[in-house]
């Protein structure tokens, strides 16, 4: 299991200056990791430092409370194209689904998706906010709208990622999407647990603590 392109390497928040973007984009080229995800007034900065990898841009739309209408996150989502978003994750209007607005949550996603020109889409449901069967609405209306991914969190909210969440939210979509877990996956342990829950993509600003944890690991099992 290469755990390290199942990371996207993670650096968001309203602060984040140059510097720790270079490193990021340094770390994610060392670690071959498969995405670094960036805020979008990033996404042209880090897609030339990566020029010449294969590690992609993701970055974020409607985050991170998801409350932007639907016409601004596809506003959002055709810039990020424009820019060189490889990947978009987008923050569901939790409002709406706990309102049963699933009309308003089918439209925001389908846009996205729509704009992303097939790229591929993460949709963030916040499961935080969420009851077990929200969370099982919301991963059946991504499907539904034809995105790729259901993503646990956004690292904003009350808690991150939880395993009863990723196998309830995996369980759900089947094979017809994937799982990314998202916030508070810190540790190689945490991110094995995700994994084992059904996860196929990470999200987190610890990618390089985890590929040297595993590695660590791998060295303490071998026998001579």
């Amino acid at each position: 299991m290469k755990i390290n392109k199942m990371i996207d390497h993670t650096k968001l928040g309203a602060s984040i200056n140059k510097d720790q973007i270079d490193k990021l984009i340094d770390e994610a080229k060392q670690y071959d990791f498969k995405s670094v995800c960036v805020n979008p007034v990033w996404v042209e900065y880090a897609k030339h430092g990566l020029k010449g990898s294969d590690v992609l841009v993701c970055t974020v739309i409607g985050f991170p409370h998801g409350t932007h209408q639907p016409s601004v996150k596809e506003f959002e989502a055709a810039q990020a194209v424009l820019d060189g978003a490889d990947e978009l994750d987008m923050v569901i209007n939790v409002y709406a689904l706990k309102s049963k607005d699933y009309q308003t949550i089918l439209t925001e996603i389908k846009g996205v998706v729509d704009k992303g020109e097939g790229r591929t889409v993460k949709v963030i449901i916040e499961t935080c906010y969420l009851t077990p069967e929200e969370i099982v609405k919301a991963s059946k209306l991504a499907v539904e709208a034809g995105a790729h991914f259901v993503k646990t969190s956004t690292g904003f909210g009350t808690y991150g990622a939880r395993v009863e969440d990723v196998k309830l939210m995996k369980n759900t979509v089947g094979n017809k999407a994937e799982v990314k877990a998202s916030g508070g996956v810190r540790t190689y342990a945490d991110a094995l647990r995700m994994i084992e829950a059904g996860a196929t993509r990470i999200g987190t600003s610890n990618g390089v603590d985890i590929v040297n944890q595993k590695e660590n690991e791998n060295d303490s099992n071998t026998t001579y």
